[in-house]
């Protein structure tokens, strides 16, 4: 399993990553922890999840796939074989996350001291090795968008606040390292000008969609990775199961996310061209699928690690299994051809 450097630390985090929100809604927790020993077995040594999983965020379920994790942590009783990384909620009315009567969820002291709090004491854990935020606590159209609209800028958590905050708990030994998730640009290098002015933590890693159809990191996120060691920690690299070819000609298998939250697909309906071009494509090459669009992210010099995600221990042995090919020259054109063609569909 290939070792990468999470940002400017001293850690060294598997190219695989597990995911982890399925547990707790399309996972039990028996097949969490099964999940669970078998990545480390296979060597990965990076487990991301989030206050708000399993998704669907939903006020029943919250919080459960972090309590999944900490029985396990209990259980075998060996946090430093490891690295550990959880998201406080960004901006949302997913509300039921915080005790008090909060109109939305937001990135202020208070409320990320207590989101700290309460995945430390799910997780079972005196220490989060990676603490990101999941998306800005800015109103901005973090999900799905195709151009970009201001937001009043005065209606925001001051960025100086929310790294202060963090910087606090990273003092008190609750929080190793920090990080990004779904960050733009401008919001990226305003951490890193805060954290150099102030000597507070750098952020380490940006957590965003990255795939064969979805490669807007590409566009200017990915200097940033490479120039200041913020690499990018790879989200849906399977677009939500399309890259897999099992939603092809317009299959929806009966328990597969398509069938259960079709919602969720929303940011591909441009893409389904771009899907089957490159579904064909890989079987052209003499690959699966799931082969061809795992391997092109592995394959990214300024990725970090790619966050694989399954159901099934079926699809988490060939997710796992996928990057151990190796990526040819013909690959590399073929990628580059569909990314000409279709300019990335998703967002």
């Amino acid at each position: 399993m290939d070792l990468r450097k999470l940002g400017r630390t001293n850690i060294d985090v598997t190219s695989v990553c597990l995911g982890t929100m399925t547990w707790g809604k399309q996972n039990t927790e028996t097949e969490a922890h099964e999940q669970l020993n078998y990545a480390l077995e296979r060597g990965i040594n990076f487990i991301d999840v989030a206050e708000m999983y399993p998704v669907p965020g939903e006020a029943e379920t919250q919080g459960r796939t972090e309590a999944y994790i900490g029985n396990w942590i209990k259980q075998r009783k060996n946090r430093d074989k490891y690295v550990l990384a959880t998201k406080v909620t960004g901006r949302s009315q997913m509300t039921w996350a915080r005790d008090g009567d909060e109109p939305l969820t937001r990135h202020t002291p208070a409320q990320i001291d207590e989101a700290v709090e309460k995945s430390l004491k799910r997780l079972k854990t005196d220490y989060i090795d990676l603490y990101q935020l999941h998306w800005p606590d800015r109103a901005i159209p973090g999900f799905g968008f195709h151009s970009y609209q201001d937001y009043d800028a005065s209606d925001m958590v001051p960025l100086e606040d929310i790294l202060g905050a963090l910087n606090r708990h990273v003092e008190k030994g609750n929080i190793r390292h920090v990080g990004l998730s779904n960050e733009t640009a401008w919001g990226t290098m305003k951490f890193l000008q805060l954290a150099e002015k102030n000597n507070w933590p750098r952020m380490v890693s940006n957590q965003c969609v990255y795939s064969l159809v979805a490669r807007r990191f590409d566009y200017e996120r990915a200097e940033i990775a490479m120039r200041e060691d913020v690499g990018l920690l790879v989200y849906s690299p399977l677009a939500m199961g399309l890259l897999t070819g099992k939603y092809d000609d317009g299959n929806k298998p009966e328990g597969s996310r398509w069938e259960k939250f079709p919602t969720f697909l929303g940011r591909y309906d441009l893409a389904h061209e771009a899907v089957k071009d490159c579904n064909d494509t890989a079987r052209r090459l003499g690959l699966t699928p799931t082969q061809f669009a795992l391997k092109f992210v592995e394959s990214r010099e300024f990725v970090t690690s790619n966050i694989i995600g399954a159901t099934t221990m079926a699809q988490l042995k060939e997710n796992i299994d996928a990057h151990d090919i190796e990526w040819t020259d013909d690959m590399e054109k073929e990628a580059a051809r569909i990314h000409k063609t279709y300019r990335s569909p998703a967002a």
